[in-house]
């Protein structure tokens, strides 16, 4: 089946491949790295085990999607030097410089810190413990920082000049990393780990509540899951307003794929369903909303939206792929606005943890984040071709002077580790998640004794319960 591609098809799937399975882990530790500062902070100042509990169920957890991100992010850089060694040719001394700072300011902040959070609470005490587990946090959204002003910079190419050699090297740093989508797609892609996590955490602790009502950990997890669906997913709906107009004013074509337009005009629907044709250059079978298109992209119900045909036949993206992944990105987010609205409903009639149809939505919506991630990245990354740098680099010229057996060799390696690996560890995370959490006096010895914290309230707890 492998034959009838080229070598730049092979690397193509290839690195989409990879890049799959390697952003669905950094998504949930952004968002997990966060979420065991909130809890540990929370633990030192109410003093209540059941929080230290919740940290150190979660950390597991966070310690193997950690370890999975970092071993799928190296496999999924050395393409750069196998795939695509053009492309690392010409980019590399403005991306060169950028990947290093993520590694010299967010990798080994939280390589550095790790260790302590993961192990260290006895040894070095608690505030120092929840100093390491900010700075693990805050080196993943360091680490996102960089990461996506790197990607940034290839939709939206700044700061830069082109030698006599044909490579991109800086000419103003500042505006090469704070490029015109840089802060849109940050703030887009930061909400959307925190609401990645936060329905992970919802989904586990539903599950949970659906067999103990009662069970006093899974309440909190649930809790705070609802409390970031409610006010994060609106947030959400906003940014991605923004950075769809940002991106509509650098990045016309691919806006045009989103919505399904091929010919430009004023007052434009908003297709809502139908099938783009990129042969007949016409969305068939199209459901729309007269006019709210054009609301929707210039704030005017006449305003004109460029369509597909404007471009040259050459630059422009497939179409039915990010109409599709568009779709299934907006869809989950607005699923996610109602579950927050149904959850803040819910507290407000004092039926958060009874509401067992909100629960069950809650569990089925539990991985709906990943599949917004992903669909998200397949809107920015097909909805860019045919560049690598947008406008200025061709995928097409990219690719590295290798033949399409060696490729497709190495794909097939790929998935079949990959599936290996990556599948028994995810399966390993379920069954951690379907433990059930433990109140903190239950679950130990615990570190609020033997670090010395509350001494009173450990006293009261150890009489009480005749020890």
């Amino acid at each position: 089946m492998l034959d009838s591609f080229s070598a730049l098809d092979l690397a193509r799937l290839q690195f989409a491949f990879t890049v799959s399975a390697h952003i669905i882990f950094p998504a949930f530790s952004v968002g997990l790295a966060s979420f065991l500062a909130v809890l540990e902070g929370l633990w030192l100042v109410k003093r209540d085990d059941d929080y230290m509990a919740l940290f150190d169920y979660w950390k597991k957890i966070f310690a193997l999607v950690f370890g999975m991100g970092v071993v799928s992010g190296v496999v999924m850089s050395y393409q750069f030097g196998t795939n695509w060694s053009v492309f690392s040719d010409k980019t590399g001394p403005i991306l060169g410089p950028l990947m290093g700072y993520e590694v010299l300011s967010a990798f080994f902040l939280e390589a550095g810190f790790l260790g302590i959070m993961l192990f260290g609470l006895k040894r070095v005490g608690p505030r120092l413990h929840f100093f390491a587990t900010l700075m693990v946090a805050v080196g993943t959204l360091f680490s996102a920082f960089w990461i996506l002003s790197v990607n940034s910079w290839m939709q939206t190419p700044a700061g830069y000049e082109i030698n006599a050699a044909g490579q991109f090297v800086p000419a103003d740093w500042w505006a090469a990393i704070f490029n015109p989508s840089f802060p849109y797609r940050l703030v887009h892609m930061v909400l959307a780990a925190y609401l990645t996590t936060a329905f992970v955490v919802g989904g586990v602790g539903a599950w949970h509540l659906l067999r103990d009502r009662d069970n006093r950990p899974a309440r909190i997890m649930f809790s705070m899951a609802m409390w970031m669906a409610l006010l994060v997913a609106p947030l959400q709906v906003v940014a991605g307003d923004f950075h769809g107009l940002n991106t509509l004013e650098h990045q016309p074509a691919k806006v045009a794929a989103m919505e399904g337009h091929y010919e430009s005009r004023d007052g434009a629907p908003l297709i809502l369903f139908g099938w783009p044709d990129d042969e007949g250059l016409e969305t068939r079978h199209a459901l729309g909303i007269p006019k709210l298109g054009s609301f929707i992209l210039t704030h005017d119900w006449n305003g004109r939206v460029q369509g597909l045909k404007d471009f040259p036949e050459d630059e422009r993206p497939k179409a039915a792929i990010v109409f599709w992944s568009f779709r299934l990105m907006v869809a989950i987010g607005f699923a996610m606005v109602a579950v927050g609205l149904w959850s803040g409903i819910a507290r407000l009639k004092g039926t958060l943890y009874d509401a067992t149809w909100l629960k069950r939505a809650a569990v089925a919506m539990g991985p709906s984040g990943f599949a917004a991630v992903l669909a998200g990245w397949i809107t920015t990354e097909v909805g860019r071709q045919p560049w690598t740098v947008y406008g200025l680099l061709r995928t097409s010229e990219s690719v590295s002077p290798i033949g399409a057996e060696a490729v497709g060799a190495s794909l097939v390696v790929f998935f079949l580790v990959y599936l290996a690996v990556f599948g028994a560890g995810t399966l390993y995370v379920l069954r951690l998640m379907a433990a059930t959490p433990k109140h903190g006096e239950d679950a130990g010895p615990w570190l609020t004794r033997s670090a010395g914290i509350a001494p009173g309230l450990a006293f009261e707890r150890e009489g009480r319960h005749g020890h």
